[in-house]
Order: structure tokens, then C-alpha cells, then sequence
């Protein structure tokens, strides 16, 4: 029989899951096209480095909602409470997943264009920042899911 336990223990790691494997798929694509512009100028390291990092935050935020939620879970819970904890880890697991991979693609288009010309690195940080936006939110309402549970 499924308990409110398990069922909030799969949400809570499929959250840190998605929001990893997001991060993941973003790193490996911004590593890539900064592997590439560094290979014709290693001088512009410092200018691409952030670029590549962004999608890392992703990761970091469904590892942050997985420890808050794993303090409210408990051995006793109801399957009702259960399924409130998949529910609540769910917009933090679905962003994290999405953005990681959008701001990825953002921000290899980035790298790409600091390549071309240098001045444009702290110019285009914004672009991939806007869809990090989009991650926070989802890192904020799961917080405030997980409160009220």
C-alpha cells in the first residue's frame, strides 16, 4: 500500500532530479560552445564564465526545495499529505527542468556572440538572466507550498 511517506519522497526527488537534470543539459550545452570560443581565444575565460554558469542555479534551487521539504516530511503523514508534497515540490521540479534547458540554449547563443566581439559580455547576461526569472518563481511558490503544509 502507498503511504503519504513515499508519495512525498518521490516528489521531493523527482524535483531534485529534474531541476539536476535541467542544470545538467544547460552546463553541457554552454560548456560546449565556450570549449569552442575558447579554442580561438582563451583570453575571453572570465567573460564567458558566467555565461556557462547560469544554468548551474537551477540545480541549486531543486536542491534547496529538497531539503526544505524533506524537514516536513514524516513517517505518519496521510497519502492526502503526501500527495500535497508532490504537489508543492512540483513547480520548483517542472521550472527547474524547463529554464535549465532554455537558459542553456540562451546562453550559448551568448557565448557565441562575446566570441565575435568582446564588449558584448556583460551586455548579454540579461537574456539568459530573464529566463532564470522564471526559475526563482518556481523556487518561491514551492517555498511558500511547503510552508503552509
Amino acid at each position: 500500500m502507498t503511504t503519504g511517506f513515499a508519495i512525498g519522497l518521490i516528489g521531493i526527488a523527482l524535483c531534485v532530479l529534474l531541476c539536476g537534470v535541467g542544470s545538467a543539459i544547460g552546463l553541457y550545452k554552454t560548456g560546449s560552445a565556450a570549449a569552442g570560443v575558447l579554442g580561438e581565444n582563451p583570453k575571453k575565460f572570465g567573460k564567458v564564465l558566467v555565461l556557462v554558469l547560469l544554468p548551474a542555479t537551477q540545480g541549486i534551487y531543486g536542491f534547496i526545495i529538497g531539503i526544505i521539504a524533506s524537514s516536513s516530511l514524516g513517517a505518519e503523514m496521510t497519502v492526502a499529505q503526501g500527495w500535497a508534497m508532490l504537489g508543492a515540490v512540483l513547480p520548483m521540479a517542472l521550472s527547474g527542468l524547463v529554464t535549465g534547458i532554455f537558459q542553456g540554449k540562451s546562453a550559448v547563443n551568448c557565448i557565441y556572440a562575446v566570441g565575435k566581439q568582446d564588449s558584448l559580455g556583460g551586455k548579454l547576461i540579461i537574456y539568459p538572466a530573464m529566463i532564470e526569472f522564471y526559475a526563482i518563481l518556481g523556487l518561491i511558490i514551492s517555498i511558500m507550498l511547503i510552508a503552509v503544509l
